[in-house]
């Protein structure tokens, strides 16, 4: 790993410290913590105000969340390969590779290979303050891995499967091979309404708003972000 990479894993770490604060409500509105004090930006970003104006997040939490993101990684963007070492070390009895990906591209939403700083925040507002709307409609983006406005069964079990594969033996220990594939079933059975194959946005919200079967598991699902 180059002397550039290893600044930016140590940077995303303190990144994902700052994130688990702000999950929990342990981040101190008053009071940064000593790491941050120690490396404070002097330059604000021209973004910040917009930032703030656009996302569920104040600015004392912006302003965390960017010492944490930028001062160790000075390029500020992350591409899928140091995205995917940071993810792993979150799921060290599975293979989170191609689950990290999915969500990267997620993330990436202008498709450029990189995700900036404004790409975590916009993502990470709605899944972490988002309307119930706003959170399913992120999801249905994850799971539509070709863009193409629609979910078909192979696309969710791709991800289904990436998920199990993340979680690892010791989260499922009766795991079999076709559990993916069962699950994706039961999901299209209720929300393929006009039965063509494929889900559309309108069918996906509908049937997560209606079945809280549905939601309770794509809530367990995102909680792997």
């Amino acid at each position: 790993m180059t002397g550039c990479a290893k600044r930016c894993k140590q940077g995303l770490v303190k990144f994902v410290m700052s994130l688990h604060k702000l999950i929990t409500g342990t981040l101190n509105k008053d009071k940064i913590d000593d790491d941050f004090e120690m490396s404070v930006v002097c330059h604000r970003p021209e973004g910040l105000d917009k930032l703030e104006a656009h996302s569920n997040f104040s600015k004392r939490e912006l302003q965390v969340l960017y010492r944490g993101f930028k001062n160790e990684c000075p390029s500020g963007v992350v591409n899928e390969d140091t995205f995917k070492q940071i993810y792993s070390q979150f799921f060290p009895h599975g293979d989170a590779s191609t689950y990290a990906h999915y969500l990267f591209n997620a993330f990436d939403s202008t498709h450029s290979g990189s995700i900036k700083f404004e790409d975590f925040v916009m993502a990470l507002s709605i899944l972490l303050r988002g309307s119930v709307r706003e959170k399913l409609q992120w999801t249905f983006n994850l799971y539509d891995i070709n863009k193409d406005g629609y979910i078909n069964k192979e696309e969710m079990t791709d991800i289904v499967r990436a998920i199990y594969d993340m979680m690892g033996k010791y989260t499922y220990p009766a795991l079999k091979t076709d559990t993916p594939r069962q699950h994706v079933d039961a999901f299209f059975q209720k929300m393929d309404k006009n039965k063509d194959g494929v889900v559309t946005l309108d069918e996906f919200i509908l049937s997560c708003q209606e079945d809280e079967n549905i939601m309770r598991s794509l809530q367990l699902f995102q909680n792997v972000m």
